[in-house]
Parts: structure tokens; C-alpha cells; sequence
């Protein structure tokens, strides 16, 4: 996403004629976006992406389980003797 957002800046640095950018070629303010589009590929082929979002729901499951423990009152009560 921060390849997007570069590229949109530079991009809209280039169209408006502002600082250095204004001299670069399009090749290179349009390049985040091939470098995004890299990225997206990789990491969908590699499995990051579905990684990613199985941590994310595991945190919230546990966030979730450890909330319900604290409001029945079981949270930090060890095993009775």
C-alpha cells in the first residue's frame, strides 16, 4: 500500500510540475506501481498474504477467548488444590 500511495504522490508531483520530480521521466514515477504490483503477486504466490490473515484472526480469537474468561471470572484463577 505504501508503493500505491508513493506512486500517487509522485505521480501527481510530475502532473503539476513540482520540484525534481517535475524532471524525471514517467518511467520512473510510475515505477512504485509495477514494484506494487511485484509485491502483490509475491506474497499472494508465496502465502504471506493468507499467513497474515490467519495471524490476525488468531489474535482476535484469542482476544475474544480471553475476554469472555475475564468477564466469567476464570482469568488468572489457577487449578484449586
Amino acid at each position: 500500500m505504501y508503493l500505491v500511495g508513493l506512486g500517487l504522490a509522485l505521480m501527481l508531483m510530475k502532473y503539476l510540475a513540482i520540484g525534481p520530480v517535475a524532471t524525471l521521466s514517467w518511467i520512473w514515477v510510475l515505477s512504485p506501481f509495477g514494484l506494487a504490483v511485484v509485491w502483490w503477486a509475491w506474497a499472494d504466490a508465496s502465502g504471506y498474504t493468507k499467513r497474515r490473515a490467519m495471524e490476525r484472526e488468531n489474535e482476535r480469537k484469542n482476544a475474544r477467548i480471553a475476554k469472555n474468561r475475564e468477564a466469567i471470572g476464570t482469568l488468572g484463577k489457577g487449578r484449586k488444590r
